[in-house]
């Protein structure tokens, strides 16, 4: 009989002629330091030879199932209770046998989203301290790698890894805050399947068949189909050259130029892919690094992503976030939980009510899915948010309120799992009366003022900043001066909504709502996030600040390069938001 442990099979394999192929195999996340989800059936799968029995023994128990013409083979074995001793999973066909070690049972969550999700511990100074001390062996992760692919796969490279000082550098920093939170909690081993990848928008994450159910997403579809069906290799490459070719006498015409002008330089032209494998696109990533998760036992996703899909003309994030967790339940058979962040404040702060804006607009949207879709929950943030950082640096935070909502919905825990959320709205004595949900022992102000933020119109539309009080436990009352006969009222409705103040018993704030359903919250195209002449003087000011700051370090320093990083992202937001001519 023939023994392999997960990895020698793994770098056998790759060894071997085609033909041989069909030796028996697991995917790479069914592996060594692996964790599989307590008193579950938890599915496995691999290959194996045509129509060949496959056997799986774990802690006692065997389970058997066959492979089929192709060599394809699946068998659920059951787990049992959360252990956190190592034990060994075996699973033989024919004279075949290979050995998983040091597999664990607890409870497994799958993260994913864009780059706030994909932010690493390393990227936070902050968390040096607790990095050096993180010695977690029953908190695991799996790390998959940026891939595309033009068909689903049923597999992807990667590996498990024990949380110590040595790996924990390298974790997505929201979903190591999430998984330590329930691992302290429950006491029991959890573990972490990590697949995202940054700047890239909903639909990319969503499988083409699901999008086409949609009109709107269809329609993108047909774009990409249209777009592969036109690609012409040689051509690409052609202009590629051509532009890397302008862009290198560019780079050569301005050197010794100041440092001003050099950061208005272009970027080095991208090599070209073919659209169906180039990532953003729909169902790209869906097939190359969520399709060979599917079906692996869990107990539910936890998702940060948004940002690119915070823009005019983008498809509502309230249809599209739906219908990819409606697209990923339906494939893995389970109506597991799914809890999301709420995009964080960002950009300067607004200084005038009623401004269109996209982000708020996504934020509210991100609200409503909690109505219309079961079994999920939202971690609000907009209090930990950097004016000029896409990516704040507290993943603290939103790793912590999201496994709230998990610790209240899934395991049972006692707690204030939620941000207030608007539940309802009255007109009394000229002023509206707002209702919250999860207002725990009484509504309150962040830090004992004055309520902030609040704004409220007439039948008008015209926006005027409010006065607001909290009225009992669970109610505000808003009202204006400006305003008689007030017919509706926004809260936070900006992208940064500095001054936000409403929190609930437990401190945690309240989230961006609209009582109104009126169109004046679409930015119009060449918008850029509503943000107009103001914002853009202070986010100037806020450079030349910046630079005051600069000027004052060691040019060498970690710092300085730091900060000059910041000043040119910037730089080029603030060339972005500019109006075009």
């Amino acid at each position: 009989m023939k023994y392999f442990s997960r990895r020698s099979l793994a770098i056998l394999l790759l060894s071997l002629p085609g033909s041989v192929l069909a030796e028996l195999s697991l995917p790479h996340f069914f592996s060594d330091h692996m964790i599989l989800q307590r008193e579950r059936a938890a599915a496995l799968w691999g290959h194996a030879d045509p129509l060949a029995e496959v056997t799986v023994a774990f802690k006692g128990k065997t389970a058997v199932g066959k492979a089929d013409a192709q060599g394809q083979w699946r068998v659920a074995i059951e787990t049992g209770p959360a252990d956190a001793e190592g034990k060994e999973l075996k699973i033989t066909s024919g004279a075949e046998t290979v050995l998983v070690k040091d597999v664990l049972v607890g409870e497994v969550w799958l993260a994913s989203g864009q780059s706030n999700m994909y932010f690493t511990m390393n990227r936070a100074p902050a968390y040096a301290e607790l990095m050096a001390k993180a010695n977690y062996p029953g908190l695991r992760m799996f790390n998959a790698p940026l891939v595309t692919a033009e068909t689903p796969q049923r597999d992807i490279e990667g590996e498990w890894s024990l949380c110590s000082p040595e790996t924990v550098p390298g974790y997505s920093a929201v979903a190591f805050f999430f998984a330590l939170k329930l691992h302290q909690e429950l006491g029991i081993p959890v573990g972490v399947l990590k697949t995202c990848w940054g700047g890239k928008p909903v639909e990319t994450f969503t499988s083409r068949e699901a999008l086409n159910t949609h009109p709107a997403s269809k329609a993108l579809v047909d774009k990409l189909v249209a777009e592969a069906a036109s690609y012409e290799p040689a051509a690409a490459q052609a202009d590629y050259e051509a532009r890397l070719e302008k862009w290198k006498a560019t780079m050569a015409a301005a050197k010794g130029k100041s440092a001003e002008v050099r950061k208005r330089l272009p970027k080095k032209p991208v090599v070209p892919k073919p659209p169906l494998l180039t990532e953003g696109k729909p169902g790209v990533l869906f097939d190359a690094m969520i399709h060979p998760f599917v079906g692996y036992t869990l107990r539910g996703a936890i998702w940060y992503q948004g940002e690119g899909n915070a823009k005019v003309g983008a498809v509502p994030y309230d249809e599209s976030l739906p219908l990819m967790i409606r697209d990923w339940r339906q494939r893995w058979g389970d109506e597991f939980s799914f809890y999301f962040v709420q995009l964080a404040n960002y950009r300067a702060p607004s200084t005038a009510p009623g401004t269109p804006d996209p982000w708020a607009l996504l934020q509210d949207r991100m609200r409503h899915i909690l109505e219309t879709t079961p079994k999920t929950g939202m971690a609000v943030i907009n209090d930990v948010g950097e004016v000029s950082d896409i990516h704040p640096k507290d993943k603290m935070t939103p790793g912590y309120r999201l496994a709230r909502w998990a610790l209240a919905k899934d395991y049972g825990r006692d707690l204030l799992y939620s941000s207030p959320l608007y539940k309802s709205s009255e007109v009394k004595d000229g002023a509206i009366q707002v209702t919250f949900d999860h207002a725990g022992n009484g509504l309150k102000s962040r830090d004992g003022g004055a309520l902030k933020r609040f704004e409220i119109a007439g039948a008008d539309k015209v926006w005027h900043w409010a006065e607001a009080k909290v009225d009992g436990t669970d109610s505000v009352v808003v009202s204006s001066a400006e305003v008689k006969q007030p017919v509706a009222v926004r809260y936070a409705w900006a992208s940064n909504p500095e001054g936000a103040n409403l929190v609930n018993s437990e401190g945690l704030p309240a989230s961006v709502f609209r009582t109104d359903d009126w169109d004046d919250v679409e930015a119009k195209e060449g918008a850029t996030s509503g943000r107009g002449i103001q914002a853009r003087r202070a986010q100037a000011a806020e450079i030349r600040k910046l630079n005051a700051q600069l000027a004052s370090l060691d040019k060498g320093s970690a710092e300085f390069k730091a900060l000059r990083q910041k000043i040119q992202a910037l730089l080029a937001e603030l060339k972005a938001a500019a109006p075009k001519k």
